[in-house]
């Protein structure tokens, strides 16, 4: 096996594993504001799929400009989603919020099946199969574009988290609900834009797997997987955590498709799940709770 061909693959898992951190993002963001687990998660990703292949479709829109209007239409839905049917739960066991959740990803993945069918849906890109050569390494082109994007959508969200005074008070709710709350913020408009921004980058990151693998039904429940590992590994409400996350367990799932099998790749990722679990319970950069 050649040095080559082995950093290649690195390569690709860390830029596939941009994109998986953005999707993760948007969870850690979610469950750290509005203490909410969304079980539904890689559904709606899945979704996002079908929307940037329907718009490539339709309008010939390609993914990286579609992926502004899915933004902006997940964040809609997002928000109306929070304050219609998620707000009566936030104060319900969380069983019950379970139970909500789980049984919206599976109204979400047979309506997948009954619109589009079991099969893929595939965004046939002009540069789809173009790559560049560094030295004697194969880069390809569209995971260099999505990661990029990927960087650039998450250095927005961190900016606006710490620069804008929504941003601030969106954090100081998730520090300490009761201090927010009395010094007249209105938590429940700030935790439907929450849930609105963790959808916003769940639809970001959806219109950028689009270009890089075939949206089917069957991805959502792997996606909701996939993301749980992430933000468990790098830590639940950690969002620099969650781009981490991805990072690491795309870099695994790469190396493991190599040097092991392809089908091995997910032992790979919850054998780095349970080590992480058992040496430091709250992720490489949660905070331990006192």
């Amino acid at each position: 096996m050649s040095f080559s061909l082995t950093l290649e693959v690195l390569i690709q898992g860390m830029l596939t594993g941009l994109v998986y951190g953005l999707m993760a993002l948007g969870l850690s963001v979610i469950f750290g504001v509005v203490r909410v687990v969304n079980f539904a998660h890689g559904e709606f990703a899945v979704l996002a799929m079908y929307v940037t292949w329907v718009l490539f479709k339709t309008l010939g829109l390609q993914p990286i400009y579609a992926l502004v209007p899915v933004s902006l239409l997940f964040f809609v839905l997002g928000y109306g989603l929070q304050r219609t049917l998620i707000a009566p739960f936030i104060t319900r066991p969380d069983y019950q919020q379970f139970i909500l959740l789980v049984g919206l990803a599976l109204v979400m993945v047979n309506g997948f099946l009954m619109i589009f069918g079991p099969d893929g849906h595939h965004v046939d890109l002009p540069y789809a199969y173009d790559s560049w050569y560094i030295g004697d390494v194969l880069v390809d082109k569209v995971r260099v574009y999505a990661a990029l994007i990927a960087l650039v959508v998450a250095a927005g969200l961190f900016a606006f988290f710490r620069y804008t005074t929504t941003g601030t008070a969106i954090r100081a709710c998730a520090d300490n609900l009761t201090g927010a709350a009395v010094v007249g913020l209105n938590v429940r408009k700030l935790y439907a834009l929450t849930f609105g921004i963790g959808l916003g980058c769940v639809g970001a990151a959806g219109a950028l797997l689009a270009t890089i693998a075939d949206a089917a039904p069957s991805l959502g429940p792997a996606f909701t997987l996939l993301a749980f590992t992430i933000v468990i590994i790098g830590g639940l409400g950690s969002m620099a955590g969650a781009l981490l996350g991805g990072l690491i367990i795309g870099t695994t799932e790469a190396l493991a498709s190599l040097l092991l099998a392809p089908s091995m790749k997910s032992m790979a990722s919850f054998g780095l799940l349970i080590a992480i679990l058992v040496l430091r319970p709250q992720g490489l950069m949660g905070r331990r709770e006192e």
